[in-house]
């Protein structure tokens, strides 16, 4: 099948269609029908009616969006009508939600006529916290922009005009960086003189660019002012006529810095491009096929020519869905008035600044393992790069604050945090821990570090105010790759090739010379960064330990348990996962320790799980598990829970609520909690599990895992006598961090 087919297909696959609504609220009783509809409903609408602005409170208004069009100018297929028009407007409300968890109707009015058009969009402003404008044609876009700005008091936004040019002011900003250009000096030839390109020259103007200092050009050739007097220009590009001989796209490309193309494809020639200034800027937007393609600009000169296109087969995509989602966000959560110039110039600099940060791995691999640094191939972040929901949308909060246009203040800070949260529970559990590590960073080692993952987590550590990472490695590769990565930053760094470390050998003598370990083999072994590492911490020279990213776990554990040991109040250590579901967390022990736990391991694991769960905020209510329930089994295996259980209740040092041994199902079901065992002492759901074995732990936190749907953060290794954590082969960047947040707050306690 083709493209056009497999669409089709994929647009008839019931549901038809790629939208749904879905109810936010239980309707499960009698009870919750009556409060969602009569005669509960009538509650809000009188405190609506009081006070228009409770619509915020009571409704969907504060995150509903209305996607409008006529359908008289879609993508390519230009006026096809409003009903034909659907599908595109279906696909503008996934985008809404699926990167800024906006709520969408899409609404198609077979309406040309703008007087008519603009009343029936103003007249939906009681439904909607803003309007975005989509495939109308000009120049009656503008004026429909222009009028309904003004006649409503909620953010309206025509994507298709300004949409561009907030994405390729980004790129513009950072290849005049890379290019040594400056924007207030930089020459600009545009090839297209419509909506999308008028708006954008104005736009580069807000961002520095001497409006006589930008050439349009449309199918007439340059746009002058004897043209403009002749009749031929319209009111929103005749700005940009400039007093100069008239002359072709060719002419006015000669010399220039940079060529902006929203026009037609292949107008541009390889000559035309080596007519231009060193190091040109060549933004060719015209989709499917773009002015020049992404190898014929780049082969056309020896000196560096910074490209970027409409399409996701070549470096440097300008893609809208970078700015609309996020922009509307920040819009929304201030309740603005209007999406004014400054958020749009905000959304701009947060853009160009987020791609000089180093990429997440996960967005490496889902643009195919290409590398991914800020250079002139990434100029701008890729589209699947979940931090532009909270760097751009916390931009335009904080712009429309500062420019007046916000009806609600927000602590930025906390606003963060929230944005944050909307990309799953495990990032809002995260920002807790991470927070707390701020507050007092720890010194923390890194076994590994030389690796490239643990030299961009210490970069991230050290950038953030997080910890103060120091790296066991070579130096000299440690400075190598650091450069290579673009990372400019001087870690602590101890070499195990090169440092003076007989106190560290001497010290490893000690503690080990009654299990077998004789002075020169000591030597040996603290050239070994797990063994470097653990005599670190336990020496003081270091707060807490991680390692195993590239062993493992029984082997990157081994050292840590011979030399730093459990707690004096521990016998045992385990490994605990944080699993975190939309709406619900919980802690999973023993998944990478203990294999066959009695009841005395099993009650200290809780007790050291319990305590993890604090430092997340959580309090915590304990689980003992089996697949008996309260006493429904009798044998060794329901036995070892059970005796725990009794033993944590009956210890006055255990302050948090606990039982077992129970089904998983009655742990974290509140109904077979308080309707079938009343009796027990967990009054909600459980959010420590504690399981009987480490097969049926490990078992247990996949399948969740992989089939629940659940994000995993760990293992956490708890009950260590200083903090040491093992991290997973294979780990992200931001694994990484994660783990090094929870051993900083574990050093701090």
């Amino acid at each position: 099948m083709g493209l056009d087919e497999d669409a089709l297909d994929y647009h008839e696959t019931e549901p038809a269609g790629k939208l749904e609504i879905s109810t936010t609220k239980p309707t499960n009783t009698q009870r919750d029908l009556s409060l969602a509809y009569s005669p509960g409903v009538a509650a809000p609408c009188r405190e609506i009616a009081a006070d228009p602005e409770a619509a915020y409170r009571y409704t969907t208004k504060g995150n509903l969006v209305g996607v409008v069009s006529n359908g008289t100018a879609v993508l390519g297929l230009g006026d096809i009508g409003a009903q034909a028009s659907k599908p595109v407007m279906e696909g503008k409300g996934v985008l809404f939600k699926r990167f800024a968890d906006i709520d969408v109707f899409d609404v198609e009015l077979d309406i040309d006529e703008v007087d008519a058009f603009c009343a029936a969009v103003a007249g939906m402003e009681p439904t909607f916290g803003g309007i975005n404008l989509e495939d109308i044609s000009a120049p009656a876009c503008f004026e429909i922009e222009e009028r309904l700005r003004e006649e409503m008091d909620i953010p309206v936004f025509h994507d298709d005009q300004h949409g561009t040019a907030i994405i390729s002011g980004a790129a513009l900003i950072n290849a005049c960086d890379i290019a040594d250009k400056s924007l207030d000096d930089i020459e600009v030839v545009f090839a297209g003189a419509g909506a999308a390109a008028t708006a954008t020259a104005k736009f580069y103007v807000s961002l520095g660019v001497p409006r006589e200092n930008i050439t349009m050009c449309d199918i007439g050739g340059i746009l002058t002012e004897a043209r403009a007097e002749a009749g031929e220009l319209n009111p929103h590009n005749e700005p940009f006529a400039q007093d100069v001989p008239e002359g072709e796209l060719a002419d006015a490309m000669d010399g220039a810095d940079v060529f902006v193309g929203l026009s037609v494809g292949g107008i541009v020639s390889q000559e035309m491009v080596r007519s231009m200034s060193a190091n040109p800027i060549i933004f060719a937007m015209a989709n499917p096929d773009p002015e020049i393609t992404y190898p014929e600009a780049k082969a056309a000169r020896d000196d560096t020519v910074i490209m970027a296109t409409g399409r996701s087969d070549y470096p440097n995509q300008v893609n809208n869905v970078l700015g609309f989602p996020f922009i509307f966000r920040g819009a929304l959560d201030v309740r603005a008035t209007d999406i004014n110039e400054a958020m749009k110039v905000a959304a701009a600099e947060a853009l160009a600044d987020l791609a000089k940060q180093d990429v997440p791995d996960a967005v490496v691999k889902a643009y195919g393992d290409e590398p991914l640094q800020f250079g002139p191939d990434y100029i701008i972040p890729k589209p699947l790069d979940t931090r532009v929901l909270f760097e751009v949308s916390s931009a335009v909060a904080e712009a429309a604050v500062e420019s007046g246009v916000a009806r609600k203040q927000l602590d930025l800070e906390a606003y963060r945090a929230t944005l944050e949260a909307r990309l799953g529970k495990s990032r809002e559990m995260m920002r807790v821990v991470l927070n707390k590590a701020k507050a007092e960073p720890k010194r923390l080692v890194f076994a590994e570090g030389a690796d490239p993952k643990i030299i961009r987590a210490a970069y991230q550590l050290t950038d953030e105010g997080i910890a103060e990472p120091i790296l066991i490695g070579d130096k000299r590769t440690i400075w190598e790759r650091a450069a290579e990565l673009g990372l400019d930053f001087e870690p602590e760094i101890v070499d195990p090739t090169a440092d003076q470390l007989d106190p560290y050998a001497d010290r490893l003598f000690q503690l080990r010379k009654r299990h077998g370990i004789t002075r020169h083999e000591a030597e040996t072994l603290v050239r070994d960064g797990d063994y470097l590492g653990s005599v670190m911490v336990e020496m003081g020279d270091a707060d807490a330990l991680l390692t195993g990213l590239t062993h493992h776990y029984p082997t990157a554990l081994r050292p840590p348990l011979q030399i730093v040991g459990t707690a004096p109040n521990a016998n045992y250590a385990a490994g605990v996962y944080m699993l975190t579901f939309k709406n619900r967390v919980v802690f999973v022990a023993d998944a990478t320790v203990n294999q066959d736990p009695d009841e005395e391991v099993l009650a200290e694991v809780a007790k050291h799980t319990a305590e993890l769960a604090r430092r997340f905020n959580v309090d915590p209510r304990v689980a003992l598990l089996s697949y008996s329930d309260f006493g429904t089994v009798t044998n060794e295996g329901t036995l070892k829970p059970r005796h725990a259980a009794k033993q944590l209740r009956a210890d006055p040092d255990v302050d948090f609520p606990v039982d077992g041994e129970m089904q998983a199902d009655t742990a974290v079901v509140e109904e077979m909690l308080t309707e079938d065992y009343d009796f027990c002492e967990l009054d909600a759901p459980a959010n420590v599990l504690v399981f009987p074995n480490l097969e049926a732990g490990n078992i247990a936190y996949k399948l969740l895992q992989r089939l629940g749907g659940a994000e995993a953060i760990g293992p956490m290794l708890v009950g260590m006598d200083k903090p040491v954590h093992v991290l997973q082969r294979g780990d992200e960047v931001k694994d990484i961090v994660n783990l090094a947040g929870v051993a900083v707050v574990d050093a701090q306690q």
